[in-house]
């Protein structure tokens, strides 16, 4: 059993013990509010001794292409905490996003991001929004495989794995039970993609049925997108993939009233870091107008973390004050409510000077009352019979009218093989389609068994790769472009490819 995060105070004195922390200052106003970030935690009596690592712009432009050195990798691993201000990366030169480098690098399987409103200190219209969103951090379209495989078509992977699915769902199980949440929302969108979001949502209707006192439900994200827009009410804890949680994460910050107010925790087995949700803002960097509160917040779920939750619950509670009191940044400015405008440093201050202060209108942070250890178990394969029954193979060709290829690819004398049907961007063409749908030069061609059943109830039979190896050189040899091919499997004797759209 692996625990992940520690959620309440189990040493005596804890709270007292220096955590070494990796300290990233990151770009554009990164160093502002990383300043005054660290001035909270030190006045605080956090304990914090920050190593400073540089990483992003400067980096990058130095002729590193990752935005990262081998020393900050090295202090990273050894202080097994990060804590980050946003980073730069230099567009246009095909730079690596240096944010899903680390993720994916060190195992930071999920991204938790608490969202709150603080009406009427900040202005939103939905004033009781408190959303937490779990978001898969490592998978999804952010694996950033890409090709272009014909003159008119790229592609992008989408890889879902049942390791990552389990390990996500559970977490935000795990959370909702140690901070007493209630209800436990899943969005995805398998309807359309019932293989690789319809695992999502399997593993994760297999996992709420262990934990059968917190609700469960599950939502097709688009709708689930907009009602979440509509109605945060209706929502306690939301679970979902990497693209999907970017997005909602950013509307439920939005709506909040802030970007600039909300922190993310990104948690590994052995790593953890924490940072703002919003980005390097170089537009207003050194004009000292900067709001630190996202980065204060992400300090805050860091200081929880590792186990300081009274600290954490001082600081939050200092900072509700704050707010209460109407000493804000620029961003959150309003004419009836902010008693004074201040600058990044300025509102350090005000928070400092409210340690040990608690809010009067709004709700108290009481992180130290969280109960237990979340625990994340071990991944352990179920094996399957896996069966090889077909290849899909996609093919570059000019032409516009899949009769003509489609009546080629029939008549290939290829051992034991016969072409099943051609889509074109998912859409079947060949045979019986549609005159009006448009193809491209990307051609799927569906092969199987000679005496696979293809009509009706489909049957299909079993093949030898070197079937499959013969038919790619006959393909060759007749003059076609094989780009790609997918070979189509049975697990335990269960489909495991799509149909066309349309077959």
């Amino acid at each position: 059993m692996e625990n992940i995060q520690v959620q309440q105070q189990e040493k005596t004195g804890v709270h007292q013990k220096v955590t070494k922390v990796a300290v990233a200052y990151g770009d554009g106003i990164g160093p502002e509010i990383m300043e005054a970030t660290l001035k909270i935690l030190n006045a605080a009596g956090a304990n914090i001794e920050p190593e400073r690592i540089e990483i992003g712009e400067k980096v990058y432009l130095s002729g590193n292409s990752a935005g990262i050195e081998k020393s900050a990798w090295e202090t990273i691993n050894k202080n097994k905490i990060i804590l980050k201000a946003p980073i730069t990366t230099p567009q246009g030169k095909g730079y690596k996003s240096l944010n899903v480098t680390l993720r994916k690098s060190l195992g930071l399987f999920a991204n938790v991001r608490p969202v709150n409103a603080y009406a009427p200190y900040v202005e939103t219209n939905f004033a009781g929004m408190d959303v937490v969103i779990v978001r898969e951090n490592e998978e999804d379209l952010y694996a950033g495989i890409e090709h272009q495989q014909t003159q008119d078509v790229v592609q992008c992977l989408k890889l879902i794995t049942r390791p990552g699915c389990e390990k996500i769902v559970r977490y935000a199980f795990e959370y909702a039970k140690v901070y007493g949440r209630k209800k436990v929302t899943c969005m995805v969108k398998d309807n359309i993609m019932k293989l690789t979001d319809g695992l999502f949502h399997n593993v994760f209707k297999e996992i709420a049925a262990e934990y059968p006192e917190i609700e469960s439900n599950a939502e097709i994200i688009d709708i689930g997108s907009a009602r979440l827009a509509a109605h945060p009410e209706r929502y306690d804890v939301i679970v979902t993939s990497n693209l999907y949680g970017d997005i909602i994460s950013d509307i439920a910050a939005e709506i909040a009233g802030s970007v600039g107010m909300a922190g993310s925790a990104n948690i590994g087995t052995n790593v953890a870091m924490f940072e703002a949700i919003h980005g390097s803002a170089p537009d207003i960097a050194g004009q000292k107008i900067a709001n630190p509160s996202g980065l204060l917040n992400a300090a805050i779920m860091m200081l929880s973390h590792v186990g300081k939750t009274d600290i954490a619950d001082t600081i939050k509670n200092a900072w509700l004050t704050t707010l209460e009191q109407g000493y804000h940044t620029a961003d959150v400015f309003q004419d009836e409510i902010t008693k004074e405008l201040v600058s990044t440093s300025e509102f350090a201050d005000f928070v400092i000077q409210n340690l040990g202060n608690k809010p009067n209108n709004l709700p108290v942070s009481n992180l130290s009352s969280g109960k237990g250890t979340i625990k994340i178990p071990a991944y352990v394969r179920k094996e399957q019979k896996q069966e090889l029954v077909g290849v899909d193979v996609f093919i570059n060709w000019k032409g516009t009218n899949p009769n003509i290829i489609g009546e080629a690819l029939s008549k290939i004398d290829s051992f034991h093989m016969k072409l099943k049907m051609i889509t074109n961007r998912g859409v079947k063409v060949y045979p019986e389609g549609m005159q009006e749908t448009y193809c491209t030069d990307h051609w799927r061609c569906r092969f199987v068994d000679i005496d696979s059943r293809i009509e009706g109830k489909l049957v299909y039979n079993t093949l030898n790769f070197e079937t499959i190896v013969a038919l790619l050189s006959k393909l060759h040899n007749e003059g076609f472009e094989v780009i790609k091919t997918e070979n189509l499997y049975e697990f335990d004797g269960k489909r495991a490819f799509s149909l066309g759209q349309g077959e």
